[in-house]
């Protein structure tokens, strides 16, 4: 009994020191009105909501004969004080559940970044420049996913274009569920 514990405590300790990086990653969820506490700024015009979040990046190294261990913590969080729903405009509960659905949609894209983030840190083999390659890795899905949701509001112009919405929707959930098994959004209601 005692020679299997030492086995399975083996087996656990050379795993840990050949993964190259470890992640925490925080679980999908679906927004509700509640998460949007921040007042409407002035000047918002035809804005119904604005959802906030950002990604983070924090890890601890481990240098064993040049062989760069990074752990990584990646965060996702969705600021609730800066994101903000006009709630005289979504005022019935079909408005308020298109608004929820397309700000689902900016949610979706900051999860997808910090899952694509999760996977290439944890890929990369890091030399002595690990903080410049980390960076770099960081900075690449970064702008990738800037771009992306900027083109979601163009292309959906912040939901008004049903049909633009109900592709992208679509094609977040699919993203989505290369990730994880949830797919959140129905598209059917287009």
């Amino acid at each position: 009994m005692e020679y299997r514990y030492v086995r399975l405590m083996l087996a656990v300790a050379i795993c840990l020191l050949c993964s190259n990086v470890v992640v925490k990653a925080q679980s999908y969820r679906q927004l509700t009105a509640d998460d949007f506490t921040g007042d409407i700024p002035p000047g918002s015009g035809f804005y119904v909501a604005h959802t906030s979040c950002n990604v983070y990046m924090n890890y601890n190294v481990n240098n064993s004969r040049s062989n760069y261990r990074l752990k990584f913590d990646i965060q996702l969080k969705l600021n609730r004080e800066r994101s903000w729903l006009n709630r005289k405009v979504a005022n019935t509960p079909e408005a308020m559940a298109q608004v929820l659905r397309h700000e689902q949609g900016h949610y979706q894209i900051a999860y997808l970044m910090q899952q694509e983030m999760i996977r290439e840190l944890n890929a990369y083999h890091y030399t002595g420049d690990y903080q410049r390659q980390a960076s770099a890795i960081f900075k690449r899905i970064d702008d990738k996913y800037r771009v992306m949701n900027e083109d979601y509001d163009e292309d959906t112009q912040h939901m008004q274009n049903r049909k633009q919405q109900a592709a992208w929707v679509h094609f977040l959930d699919r993203e989505l569920t290369r990730f994880s098994s949830l797919a959140v959004n129905s598209y059917d209601d287009y």
